[in-house]
C-alpha cells in the first residue's frame, strides 16, 4: 500500500495511491489517490468516497516526524572510503530535526554558511508505533514502511564541525517522499534494491542496499536501545558512494526500485 499525504490547495490529506510503478519509478498516467480519513499512523487506514487523479493534487513529505529524524552514517563501506573514513564497528547515529523535512518538489534551500552543499539518495525507514529495545527478529513489527530521502549536507561544516548537527540540521534539508510504501519486508533491501541519484537528468549515485553493512533491522534494533522510537519517527539508513556537490538551479531526483522518485530543486536561501 502506498500512503501519501497531499494537498489540493486545502488542508493537507492523507490518501493511498493506485497504479504501478515503472522501472523509473514513475506511476502510470491514470493513477489516482483515493483519501483517508485522517493520518493512518493513528487513525488507522479508513477510506473514504473520495478520489483525484494524482496529476492534479501535490504530493506533501508523506509523514511529518512528530519527534525526530535519526541519520545512519557511513553505513555503506565505499561511501566510507570515498571520504577518507573508516568503516564503523557499529552504527554510527545522528539527528536532523523535524523541521528540516520538505517533500517532492520543495525547494532546497542553499543557506549561506557553506560552499559544499552535497546531495545523498537513501532508503529511509518510517516507524509505526511507540517502541524501545526492539530484538532484530521483531523489527518488521514496529515499522510503518519505506520512503526515499536526500540527507542534504553541508560538507565543509561536517568537516569544520566534527559533528554532524549543523551540517545535516538545516530547513529543507530532509526530502522525504513521494510517500509511504508499506508492503515491503526488510528482508527486500537485503537482497538488494537499486538506488539511483541523478544530478540534473546524470546518474551520479548508482547502489543497492545489499551493501548495507547494518541492514534494517538492526538499525531499527540499535537506534531503539538507545532511545525511544514514536510513530512517524523515520531512520535514514545510509548512502552509497558518489555523493558530489549541488548549486543554486540544480534538479536532483532519487528513484529506489519499488518505492518511487523523489525530486528538489536547489535554491538560494
Amino acid at each position: 500500500m502506498r500512503i501519501a499525504r497531499f494537498t489540493t490547495g486545502e488542508d493537507p490529506s492523507y490518501g493511498v495511491v493506485t497504479g504501478e510503478v515503472d522501472q523509473f519509478g514513475q506511476l502510470d498516467e491514470d493513477a489516482v489517490i483515493v483519501a483517508l480519513a485522517g493520518d493512518p499512523l493513528y487513525v488507522g487506514v479508513k477510506l473514504l468516497d473520495e478520489e483525484h487523479r494524482l496529476a492534479d493534487v501535490r504530493l506533501l513529505a508523506p509523514v511529518l516526524p512528530r519527534s525526530k529524524v535519526v541519520g545512519i552514517g557511513r553505513n555503506y563501506a565505499a561511501h566510507a572510503a570515498e571520504l577518507g573514513n573508516d568503516v564503523p564497528a557499529e552504527p554510527l547515529m545522528f539527528l536532523k530535526p523535524n523541521t528540516s523535512v520538505v517533500g517532492p518538489g520543495d525547494p532546497v534551500f542553499y543557506p549561506p554558511q557553506t560552499q559544499d552543499l552535497q546531495y545523498e539518495g537513501e532508503l529511509a525507514v518510517v516507524i509505526g508505533r511507540i517502541c524501545r529495545d526492539v530484538p532484530v527478529e521483531q523489527a518488521t513489527d514496529v515499522i510503518h514502511g519505506y520512503t526515499i530521502a536526500n540527507d542534504v549536507t553541508a560538507r565543509d561544516l561536517q568537516r569544520s564541525d566534527g559533528q554532524f548537527t549543523r551540517a545535516k540540521g538545516f530547513d529543507s534539508f530532509c526530502p522525504l517522499g513521494p510517500w509511504i510504501e508499506t508492503d515491503l519486508d526488510p528482508q527486500t533491501f537485503k537482497d538488494g534494491v537499486r538506488l539511483q541519484t541523478f544530478l540534473n537528468g546524470d546518474v551520479v549515485q548508482d547502489g543497492s542496499t545489499a551493501d548495507m553493512i547494518f541492514d534494517v533491522p538492526a538499525l531499527v534494533s540499535y537506534v531503539s536501545s538507545v532511545m525511544t522510537l514514536l510513530p512517524g519517527d523515520v531512520i535514514l539508513t545510509g548512502t552509497p558512494e558518489g555523493v558530489g556537490p549541488m548549486q543554486v538551479g540544480d534538479e536532483v531526483e532519487i528513484s529506489i526500485a519499488g518505492l518511487g522518485s523523489l525530486t528538489n530543486r536547489i535554491a538560494q536561501r
